[in-house]
């Protein structure tokens, strides 16, 4: 039986969304999956263009479709932007046409992930925003149920739709051990639901 490939897609800017991607991948891996972390490039600014050449060189690989083709699963990341995912990561997933076309993503389970710099800074209404694509992939969509403890208690981030990370204005806030282990979770979760479908 092969095991599956659990892709986690992500965009950080500061760092935070990063760490919690590596964490997902963690939970994967310990379900026996295979965990792909991969990101997105800047949108072309002069800003963007330094931070895009340092994260060429040390970050994990730019997403291409045929990623999305071979996954089994998909974790998709983002900080909140105004309640919604960050344009790079926006601008990625508006040019997976022909994966929506070819129904490559279908019946593949996929889930969520965000960082805010403000406890209520969006969070929620980033995540069920980020499903509506997958949603329109025909992915099957996980959240995180109350079994998981940390869900109940966790005074930082963390919801049902998703693990979500209070990382505060200064981006400064280190993942809390609820958060990390909702992370974890997920990534589980989702190895688990991608080794039922395949087989």
């Amino acid at each position: 039986m092969n095991m599956p490939k659990v892709l986690i897609l992500f965009y950080s800017r500061h760092g935070a969304t990063a760490d919690m991607a590596r964490l997902i991948a963690q939970g994967a891996e310990q379900q026996g999956a295979e965990a792909l972390l991969r990101t997105v490039p800047e949108l072309q600014t002069i800003e963007a263009n330094k931070h895009q050449a340092k994260l060429a060189q040390s970050g994990p690989p730019y997403c291409t479709e045929a990623d999305l083709h071979l996954c089994d699963a998909l974790a998709l990341g983002s900080p909140t932007r105004f309640g919604n995912m960050a344009a790079p990561l926006k601008h990625f997933i508006d040019s997976t046409s022909s994966t929506w076309m070819n129904g490559d993503l279908a019946g593949k389970p996929a889930a969520v992930f965000t960082s805010t710099g403000s406890l209520h800074g969006g969070q929620e209404s980033t995540l069920l925003s980020m499903m509506l694509p997958l949603l329109h992939h025909g992915m099957v969509i996980s959240g995180l149920p109350y079994s998981e403890a940390a869900l109940m208690r966790t005074t930082t981030g963390g919801t049902p739709y998703g693990p979500s990370h209070l990382a505060g204005t200064e981006t400064d806030k280190a993942i809390s051990e609820d958060e990390k282990n909702l992370c974890l979770a997920l990534g589980k979760r989702l190895a688990e639901l991608a080794a039922k479908l395949k087989n």
